[in-house]
């Protein structure tokens, strides 16, 4: 590498987002030669397009900085500081040229780097703020105690937004070794335990290091309190613990009059009661939403946030949806990401509810892209993402999201959004009539959901799907059994939401008893009382034309099958439209006529196979050979255009007119 390459590159190195345009103004008319050579030599990578300069290898860039003297790497900084364009860059590059020696340089420098921090946070470029941020705090003199912690907290809140746990882990130190306030220092370490999300891997230490510097004040141990419950719940999977620790710090708020920190815990403590079905969750909630707020707080933490997630529990999606917009507005205001992504999703949940599919994918595809950016844990993002676009948009495309959550929940050992986006995968495959694929994550969503001791149906419901994957699999007796006692859970506890579900799956195991009647009038009751939720109402009443066609009543099934169609084409579900329109083709008129009726040994085979019985049960029964039973089922799948016994139990009735 020559040494003009070699300077080009150390200078692209030490800028954090280099490009074609900034190299150009500090090498002239020989910076594109130079980068040629560069890009011939393997060292970056040109295959982008948007002007910006990336290595091949991130220890190439790192390499290149890591034998400069101070003074070198100064005077570097000092000319991509005349060359940026951009001010943030620009005052980030001076900051990094000063020499911190001088105090009146430092503050100078320090003054700078908080000003282009801001500008930074502004423009949504977190990880840029972070590093301003804490350069601010490292520039400002020791003896400006209160300054130093106020620009140090600063730095650990943006290191925060972009998960970046080493500044927020430096600028917590620098807040430990310089300021002796049990205030100061108990705020950096929940600020640290705050930005370390899922990724915290001391928790327990951290936590009694936070303890220890409350010095008994019982307004500090009520902060730390609450971030154990919200650990508790989220990581550990102890809802019980939680509820303890949050009543705790609700109780030592109040002593202390700290009316902010008691609103939280006691919002904490109604999402664990509701968690656990404790019938005071509600009340506990009004309390929280009672108590007035001195103190800025995360806007997902707040009562009023709480309120709008019990409201979708609740098949209120309007009141929720006007409750969250406000919420989300001021969380973009402030600049907090995590609110904003967590705002989002359950405004994608409200609007799905309601229909609106064209506006809840809008609002799943923002948070998914705000989360992916500022490299939040994947998993809450995923799962709307799955939800939302198996419903609005792609299958393939929503697994994938669904996966994703998966693996990266489990990597984080994440049970909370472990179980939800198994449950999304469930759902998904269960939609997409591959019920055998879909029962082995719905069951571990129930193991997951029974040690995390989730008793309240109505927040994760997954029980009518697995209900209805054990009923296509051919076990209807665990079918019944698990929607008799989710149905007894929902009504002690008053969860009527949950009931339309349940009664949907309960009419498929009707059906399958051959109990068509009772089941058909099941579902015309569902759909006539979810007239509210469309989505929901379209799927009961596919479920009611799958029902009549086992029945033999075709035009019945094919109004319903229509019925079903309309209402996911006019609110944009096109997954559930296609199924809606793959009824309807299946049952026209023409696909029973003469030609595809099936021959007497045809239909004895079929409904055997129907009912569940094996090539050799069906040979021994017929007493006829096995390869005579699978030819024979070839026939009959290519007549009743079917491709699994799953399909052949939905078709075989009508065939047989």
């Amino acid at each position: 590498m020559s040494d003009d390459v070699r300077e080009l590159l150390t200078l692209a190195a030490l800028d954090d987002r280099p490009e074609r345009e900034l190299l150009v103004r500090l090498a002239g008319p020989a910076a594109d030669h130079l980068l040629a050579q560069a890009e011939a030599a393997a060292l970056i990578d040109p295959g982008h397009g948007d002007g910006r300069l990336r290595f091949t290898a991130s220890a190439i860039g790192a390499e290149l900085t890591a034998r400069l003297t101070d003074t070198a790497r100064r005077l570097l900084h000092a000319h991509l500081a005349q060359a940026s364009y951009d001010p943030a860059r620009r005052d980030r590059h001076t900051t990094l040229a000063a020499d911190t020696a001088d105090p009146r340089t430092a503050r100078h420098t320090a003054r700078a780097a908080a000003r282009a921090a801001g500008h930074a946070r502004l423009r949504g470029e977190h990880p840029l703020a972070a590093e301003l941020s804490l350069l601010a705090a490292q520039r400002t003199p020791h003896e400006d105690t209160g300054l130093l912690t106020d620009r140090a907290l600063t730095a650990v809140r943006d290191a925060s937004h972009c998960g970046d746990l080493p500044r927020a882990r430096a600028a917590t130190r620098l807040i430990l070794e310089h300021d002796t306030s049990p205030a100061q220092r108990v705020g950096a370490l929940l600020a640290l335990l705050d930005a370390s999300g899922q990724h915290l891997h001391s928790a327990d230490e951290l936590f009694a290091a936070a303890i220890h510097e409350t010095a008994g004040r019982p307004d500090l141990t009520a902060q730390i309190l609450l971030r154990q419950a919200l650990w508790a719940n989220v990581n550990e999977g102890s809802p019980e613990q939680a509820a303890i620790l949050a009543s705790h710090a609700a109780d030592l708020a109040h002593a202390a009059d700290d009316t902010t920190t008691a609103a939280l815990a006691l919002a904490m403590q109604a999402r664990i009661q509701r968690i656990l079905g404790h019938p005071g969750a509600e009340a506990t909630l009004e309390r929280a939403l009672s108590l007035p707020r001195t103190a800025p707080v995360p806007v997902n933490a707040t009562p009023e946030h709480l309120a709008a997630r019990h409201a979708l529990f609740d098949d209120h999606p309007d009141r929720a949806r006007a409750a969250l917009l406000p919420l989300l507005v001021q969380a973009q205001r402030t600049g907090d990401t995590e609110a904003t992504v967590d705002l989002l999703r359950s405004l994608a949940e409200a609007e799905l509810r309601t229909g609106r599919c064209a506006k809840a994918l809008d609002y799943a595809r923002r948070a998914q892209a705000l989360s992916d950016n500022a490299g939040l844990s994947p998993g809450p993002a995923c799962y709307t993402s799955a939800l939302v676009e198996g419903t609005a948009f792609r299958t393939d495309t929503a697994l994938a999201h669904a996966r994703r959550g998966i693996d990266a929940s489990r990597h984080e050992d994440y049970k909370v959004f472990l179980s939800r986006n198994l449950h999304a995968l469930g759902h998904l495959l269960l939609a997409a009539d591959r019920p055998k694929e879909a029962l082995e994550p719905l069951e571990e969503v129930r193991a997951l959901e029974e040690q995390q001791q989730v008793r309240d149906p109505s927040i994760l419901r997954w029980h009518a799907d697995l209900a209805e994957a054990l009923l296509a699999v051919g076990r209807p007796a665990e079918a019944e059994d698990l929607l008799t006692d989710t149905h007894r859970t929902a009504t002690d506890l008053g969860r009527t939401s949950v009931l339309p579900a349940l009664d949907r799956a309960r009419a498929l195991l009707d059906a399958a008893r051959g109990d068509y009647d009772t089941a058909a009038q099941r579902l015309t009751t569902t759909a006539d009382r979810l007239r509210d939720l469309p989505l929901e109402r379209g799927r009961t009443l596919l479920a009611l034309s799958h029902t009549e066609r086992r029945a033999r009543r075709r035009a019945s099934a094919r109004t319903a099958a229509q019925k079903a169609a309309d209402l996911f084409t006019a609110y944009g579900a096109h997954p559930w439209a296609d199924a809606a329109t793959h009824a309807l083709h299946r049952l026209r008129p023409s696909s029973t006529d003469a030609g595809a009726r099936l021959t007497g040994a045809e239909e004895r085979c079929a409904r055997l196979a129907a009912a569940g019985a094996s090539n050799r049960d069906i040979a021994a029964t017929l007493t006829v050979s096995v390869k005579t039973v699978e030819a024979t089922l070839t026939r009959v799948y290519r007549k009743l255009n079917v491709h699994s016994r799953v399909q052949l139990a939905h078709a075989i009735t009508p065939a047989l007119e």
